[in-house]
């Protein structure tokens, strides 16, 4: 079966988007392995520089690479990625599970990923040049992943 790893930078606070991420969690079951990985964001000061923000972004990533799969695809959530269709998106994912069967999605806390650790990724991938709260991105990606298998499965949700 495969498995599914979604890597991220902050706990939900809010309870809708804890429903959210359980009905999809639950949803996926059917298709896959589904695996959260919730690590503790980074404090950013009010006044923040560009050292700083460098030091949060290598710490944040730090932590994410510690918990990556070592053998698994990684797909970086980033505003610079290729942007997909669901068909493609879902045509994506098929693809990949051919060759591996253990896919890791980072999403990376406030101020983004390290070029190194995107670097270190497989793919970089955007839903959009619009800038989204990463507690919500996580119900989007879940949402989105949930679909692709519908639309792989031929089963009706995407229209």
């Amino acid at each position: 079966m495969l498995t599914i790893n979604i890597i991220c930078i902050g706990k939900l606070k809010e309870s809708y988007l804890k429903d959210a991420t359980y009905e999809y969690s639950k949803r996926l079951s059917k298709y896959c392995k589904l695996n959260i990985i919730e690590l503790q964001d980074e404090k950013i000061p009010d006044k923040l520089n560009y050292s700083l923000e460098l030091d949060i972004k290598e710490k944040e990533s730090s932590k994410i690479v510690s918990h990556l799969p070592k053998d698994s695809f990684k797909i970086a959530l980033d505003l610079t990625g290729k942007e997909f269709s669901s068909e493609e998106f879902s045509k994506k994912l098929d693809d990949i599970s051919m060759i591996n069967s253990n896919i890791s999605f980072i999403i990376g806390g406030s101020l983004g990923l390290t070029k190194e650790l995107l670097n270190n990724c497989n793919l970089i991938i955007s839903f959009s040049k619009m800038t989204f709260p990463h507690q919500l991105f996580r119900v989007f990606l879940l949402e989105q992943i949930f679909r692709a298998f519908k639309i792989s499965t031929g089963e009706t949700y995407h229209r």
